[in-house]
């Protein structure tokens, strides 16, 4: 069913209605367009604009429509121009010509946009879910390694020694982040458009603020142009699933060095892991390879966005149409990801012996050995050149710091004494950095602490909002 044509002598081109046809992209929103229909219709009653019989009829009618839908009774006509027009079309096939009674005091252009934050109002709290499922695999993983000693990196050079336990909540600190950036959005995002009709609003005396309470939204747009022209809803959005996928792209990037051979700090389970059509030693981490790959197709949808609104003026334009593909295929691929890196995280071996091991190797208690002097009276200026002797040394002698003799440290500095080695052990060094957000034990301790009030935090969240 068209929802135009009388200004037309003809037809329309076979290809222009392929091409102008969106069902394929925004038939998941059928209940959405549905719920929306719904409310409008009950405003339409209430407001004595349409005869109360026909309002009944028509509401009656779209239950039933949305009954069968659910339970796939009723298969959606992908030759329909997009699912407003086939909704609007199957209901007045069921009722009658009170179906054609529902546009009354509504364009779609309100209408598309209305349908999109209401699916969108039900569909982005579940990320927030799926994000908190990540956080509590992280918890249980860096509970479990507290102790775990492993050399950190800083140019992908050893640096200093921390903790897996640290490592890992450092990627909490993160999803927390995209958990809080998701909650500021939905606020945003609660914004009821309907009303606005294709730009002018209507002259029957509507109730917008009757139709936002119906549909759960706290509060009604105040431009119909902005309204029905806005889509820095979806360009938001994107940004948003944007910065979660870069978050687990370097995840990704660091499980996929760290399970292989040259560093083997974890293992992969087989769950989780693809092997080779032709090389039958090869265990590949393929999903943190795809989440990784996925990110930039991600950021393409996002670069999308931005490109089609760049130059619309207002309000509407067909241009907008576009924003429903890229955002649905950010949606599925951030969920999808999110599932599977979650899964592959949970069933990860540590391989603790080999990490401490890394630890030793490197010179990563260097800094300690200066601070060391430094506690002595040295200046750390002058501390940081003895140690960099001595680290030079070391790799001429092929020796750790650790290794050298007391006489040999005193060769450098005659400040130092046998209670140097205890200073320098990677023990010492990680827990003596017990400073709010350090990988000393008590400050792990801390992090979990406030890790678990907000896992708990967000599980009391409903995230049914529709």
């Amino acid at each position: 069913m068209k929802l135009w044509g009388g200004r037309f002598k003809e037809g329309t081109n076979k290809d222009v209605n392929d091409f102008n046809s969106s069902i394929r992209i925004d038939k998941r929103m059928f209940k959405e367009d549905i719920l929306g229909s719904i409310a409008h219709v009950k405003m339409l009653k209430k407001q004595n604009i349409l005869p109360k019989a026909s309002c009944i009829k028509i509401e009656d009618g779209l239950n039933e429509l949305l009954k069968r839908l659910e339970n796939d009774v009723i298969d959606i006509d992908e030759s329909s121009e997009d699912i407003h027009s086939f909704i609007e079309g199957l209901l007045t096939y069921y009722i009658g010509d009170a179906g054609k009674m529902l546009h009354t005091a509504r364009s779609r252009n309100d209408q598309v946009t209305l349908d999109l934050k209401l699916y969108l109002k039900g569909y982005v709290p579940l990320l927030i879910k799926d994000l908190v499922e990540l956080l509590k695999v992280i918890y249980n993983k860096a509970k479990e390694n507290i102790d775990t000693i492993m050399p950190g990196y800083t140019h992908l050079q050893k640096a200093q020694p921390i903790t897996f336990s640290h490592h890992i909540l450092a990627y909490a600190e993160m999803f927390k982040r995209d958990i809080s950036r998701i909650k500021d959005y939905l606020v945003r995002l609660d914004e009821m458009p309907l009303g606005s009709g294709a730009l002018a609003t209507s002259t029957y005396p509507i109730d917008r603020s009757y139709v936002a309470k119906e549909l759960s939204f706290n509060k009604i747009t105040l431009n119909s142009i902005d309204s029905v022209s806005d889509r820095d809803y979806v360009i938001e959005l994107l940004s948003v699933l944007s910065i979660i996928m870069m978050h687990l792209s370097r995840f990704s990037e660091e499980i996929i060095l760290w399970c292989t051979n040259e560093f083997n700090f974890v293992e992969l389970s087989d769950e989780y892991s693809t092997g080779s059509s032709i090389m039958p030693q090869k265990k590949n981490p393929d999903v943190a390879e795809l989440v990784r790959g996925k990110t930039g197709r991600v950021y393409g949808d996002l670069v999308t966005l931005l490109t089609v609104m760049k130059g619309i003026p207002l309000a509407y334009n067909k241009d907008m149409q576009e924003d429903k593909e890229a955002l649905f295929d950010a949606l599925d691929t951030v969920k999808l990801s999110l599932v599977t890196f979650t899964g592959m995280i949970d069933t990860m071996k540590i391989n603790k012996d080999v990490m401490k091991s890394g630890a030793e190797l490197g010179f990563t208690n260097a800094t300690d050995l200066a601070d060391y002097l430094v506690k002595k009276g040295t200046p750390f200026r002058e501390a940081h050149g003895i140690v960099g002797e001595a680290v030079l040394y070391c790799i001429k002698e092929n020796k750790g710091l650790s290794d050298l003799s007391i006489q040999e440290l005193k060769n450098f500095s005659h400040i130092f004494e046998e209670d140097v080695y205890d200073a320098i052990n990677l023990y010492t060094c990680v827990n003596g950095r017990n400073v709010i957000g350090g990988p000393g034990k008590e400050s792990i301790l801390t992090q979990l602490k406030f890790l678990e009030s907000f896992i708990k935090e967000h599980e009391l969240i409903n995230f049914d909002l529709n």
